[in-house]
């Protein structure tokens, strides 16, 4: 993998989706392309991933697995958000990842009250894949879908879901500064050297 972090902080399945981003030349960096990859991407999403949280070993399967889920969740997200029906394999395939792994909300005693955290169980690529192929489903189903948008930044595909209304990039660092540079210089152009 090369290039930048991934994007992160995005809801799951957003995050999910930006482990591939757009690549204007060559093939985009795949941060999910092999086990090391998916640890540090698991690494990254530390505590947002119920059974994935400090998980030190995976193989070339449980990466496959969460890969799976990326794609059908991306061709079904692109079909949704135009506003058409999204291909019922790509439905049944994020179906089958849960199936896969299901969660069971284990009661524990816990400093004086209890607590129910989802469980699963499993290989590390079959948790994973289902948990996040659920929060894929749940971002299909409900009203977040209409508000997700794609960076503005030429170079980029990242996606969002922005919490204020005139938020233009995936990020500010990343992409905001650039196009705030470009802008600047595309004005400048023109004013000729500069004076000492």
């Amino acid at each position: 993998m090369t290039g930048p972090e991934p994007l992160t902080g995005e809801p799951l399945a957003l995050d999910l989706l930006n482990t591939l981003p757009y690549a204007a030349e060559g093939d985009p960096p795949d941060h999910l392309a092999d086990a090391e990859g998916l640890l540090r991407w698991l690494a990254l999403e530390a505590g947002r991933l119920p059974g994935a949280a400090g998980a030190r070993e995976a193989d070339a399967a449980d990466a496959a697995a969460v890969r799976a889920v990326r794609t059908h969740a991306a061709r079904a997200l692109t079909a949704a958000r135009r506003g058409e029906r999204p291909d019922p394999a790509d439905l049944r395939a994020l179906n089958e990842a849960q199936r896969a792994a299901p969660a069971v909300r284990f009661a524990e005693w816990s400093d004086g009250t209890v607590t129910a955290e989802p469980c699963r169980s499993g290989p590390l690529g079959a948790r994973v894949a289902a948990a996040l192929a659920e929060e894929v489903v749940l971002l299909l189903a409900g009203p977040a879908l209409a508000k997700v948008r794609e960076c503005e930044a030429d170079d980029c595909t990242m996606l969002f879901l922005p919490a204020h209304p005139r938020r233009r990039w995936c990020s500010a660092a990343r992409c905001g500064n650039r196009a705030r540079v470009a802008r600047y210089y595309a004005r400048h152009k023109d004013d000729g050297p500069a004076r000492s």
